[in-house]
This record gives C-alpha cells, structure tokens and sequence, in this order.
C-alpha cells in the first residue's frame, strides 16, 4: 500500500489526485491532506479518505474543522506550518505538490528532506528555486516525477533513450482559447472569455496563464529543470487538438511523442505508480474518427508573455522569481476585474525592466524577491 499526502487536495490537480486513489482503492491510501480554504469540501474528503493530518490556509476555518472533528483522531493545522507539517509527514511515502505559487517551495523542500518522492504539479517551484530544488532532490535521493501532462509525456518518451541521445525537447501548447488572435482583439478580452478554455478544466489562475500562453513558458523553465536541458534545447510547438502531449528528438533525427486524450488522471497515474503503469478508465484515441493532428509556431510578438518568460529563463537568478510573482499578482488582480487583460503583461514586463538581477538567490533571497515584486503591483 503506497501512502500518499496531498498539498492542495481541494484543487483541480487534488481532487483527480484522489479520483486515481479512489480507483486505486487496493494499493493507495492517503495519510494527510491539506487545503485552501475550500472547508467543506476537505470535509467531504477526510470523511472519505481518512487521513489523519489535515491542514487549511484559513486559521478561523481550521479552528471550525477542528470542532466538527472532535473525536475523530484527526489533527488538524492550519497555514504555511500547516502545509510543511503535511508535506513532511512521516507516513508518507509520495507527497503530491498542487498547490498554486511560490507557496509550494518550502513544503516541497520539507517533503525532500523527510526523503518523499515528489509529484510535482507546482511549476513555481522549480520556475523560481530550481537551483536549489534539484540539487537537494539528488542529495537526499528523492524523486521528482513530473504531474503537467507536457512534463509527463517528456518523462515517459525519455525512458527509452540515454540523456547523452536526446537532441532536443519539443513542448507542445493547445494555444489556449485565443489562438490567432491579434493584439487589438486581445485589448476587448473579458475575463469571462479567459476563463474559458478549449481543451482542459483546469483551475481559474492556470487557465488565465494558458490563455496568455504565459503558462507554456513557466514549463519551458520548469523543463530546464527537471530534464537537464538548456534552452536553445527547448522548443514550443503549438498543438491545438492537445492530442500530443510533448516530444522528444534525438541525435539521430527520430522524434518519440506520447499521445492521449486530454485527461490530468493519466499523469497523475503515472507518478504516482511509477515506473509501473495501472489500468485507468476513461476516453480513448480513436484513430478512425481522429480527422487531424496540426501544427503552428506560436506568436511571441501577441503572446509576448511567452517571449518574456524565455528571457527571464535565459536570465536566470532571481528573474524567473520576478517574472513568477508578477504573473501572480496580475492575474490575480485580473480576477478581481481589477485591470485588464493586456495590462498582466505590461505588469510583468515592468517588474522585469526595474529589477536588478541577483544572480544565484537563496530561498531568503527569493522570498524577498517575491515580496519586492509585490511591494510595486
């Protein structure tokens, strides 16, 4: 029995987390959960899951979640102690990162020194702290396997190969629910319209970073992490079925691609029963009705998000922390109908062009980074 803590259960990535574990009932258990603010729901999981250390972000809504608990065994914290506190606990063997932002470095970093396999479906983490992520993962022999489904199918196509044979890696995006549109027609774009994506159900802040193809550059930087790639060795190919979920080149010119339907449970599958595979029930391909699998370079000068995003990666040190917590605060204001949607990039190019650039940042650096970024949006 493989046990399991999730950080961010009652989002998108947690609830299909538990979708897997559900189906999986006879070889997975979960020990710990840990939540936004979303109370009753977490109610509803820990009545069904069991764990036995629960967290929410909300101290008040901890401290009602742990009346309705009395007597049940079950401990219950609350913030970022909280969110450490699951992500360290001793029972586990795989912790499952899908909390949205930076808020995931320091849990992450506790669940690797307690010696958890990571799945990771925080980008932020490795976009902002990679240099210090990796080579902790290795010191401590943890395991960091991909959840995005991009990452994912890089993963898997690289099983068959030596790292010295790949060439290249080709990061395939839907486009998201704007694709082909001019920079005046993206100037009229409600958030309505944003939130509307054509291929995935995903959470409000990523389907806003899909649509601004912002979200496809936060995974070219999370890729230079995980594979050990530069990024002259990082391609993005627009993809608009999501059939293909990424591909893999090699020196001798042959590409392997992982296809599928678009469906976060195949991933999530994947990590947490790797290296073997188990049965999943769900849509298939069907190559009889399947008209068309199609391709286009993207737009950097309309979806100029996705070009600042390569040039913070390029940058490095504390640039991608900077580019990040823009996109963070932007969005999140974007949400809140507070700007427009042009005015996210136009936030984050600012930060960029006013930041000086720390060149290799400590965790107390990047936090403070982040605070800077926040201090002037």
């Amino acid at each position: 029995m493989k046990k399991i803590a999730i950080l961010g259960s009652t989002g998108s990535i947690g609830t299909q987390t538990l979708e897997v574990v559900r189906e999986h009932a006879d070889e997975l258990s979960v020990v710990a959960l840990a939540a936004g603010r979303n109370k009753e729901l977490l109610l509803e999981q820990i009545k069904e899951f069991h764990p036995s250390l629960v967290s929410l972000s909300d101290e008040a809504m901890a401290l009602e979640l742990k009346k309705e608990l009395e007597g049940t065994g079950v401990e219950v914290l609350h913030g970022m102690e909280g969110l450490v506190s699951v992500a360290g606990m001793e029972e586990s063997d795989v912790v499952v990162t899908a909390v949205v932002g930076m808020m995931g470095i320091l849990p992450t970093m506790e669940a690797i020194k307690k010696g958890k396999d990571i799945a990771l479906a925080n980008k932020e983490t490795l976009v902002t702290a990679g240099h210090l992520i990796i080579p902790m993962a290795k010191e401590y022999g943890v395991s960091i396997l991909p959840v995005d489904s991009e990452h994912s199918a890089i993963f898997q196509c690289l099983h068959s190969a030596r790292q010295q044979d790949v060439d290249s890696i080709l990061l395939t995006a839907s486009g998201g629910p704007f694709r082909g549109r001019t920079l005046e027609e993206l100037g009229k774009v409600t958030l309505e319209d944003a939130l509307k994506h054509p291929n995935w159900a995903m959470g409000q802040k990523i389907t806003i970073d899909s649509s601004t193809m912002v979200n496809k550059g936060l995974e070219v930087m999370e890729a230079r992490w995980l594979f050990d790639v530069d990024y002259s060795r990082i391609q993005v190919v627009v993809q608009p079925q999501s059939i293909i979920h990424s591909m893999v080149q090699f020196v001798d010119g042959a590409i392997l691609a992982q296809l599928g339907t678009p469906d976060m449970k195949v991933p999530i599958e994947y990590a947490l029963f790797y290296p073997q595979r188990r049965s999943l029930a769900g849509d298939r391909l069907d190559f009889g009705t399947l008209k068309s699998i199609t391709f286009e370079k993207p737009d950097y000068k309309v979806f100029r998000g996705l070009a600042l995003a390569l040039e913070a990666g390029k940058t490095g040190g504390s640039m991608p922390t900077v580019f990040n917590a823009a996109n963070e605060r932007a969005v999140a204001k974007f949400l809140r109908k507070e700007i427009g949607y042009l005015d996210i990039i136009r936030l984050i190019e600012k930060c960029m062009d006013a930041h000086q650039v720390i060149a290799n940042p400590s965790l107390e650096e990047i936090l403070e980074t982040e605070q800077w970024v926040y201090s002037i949006i």
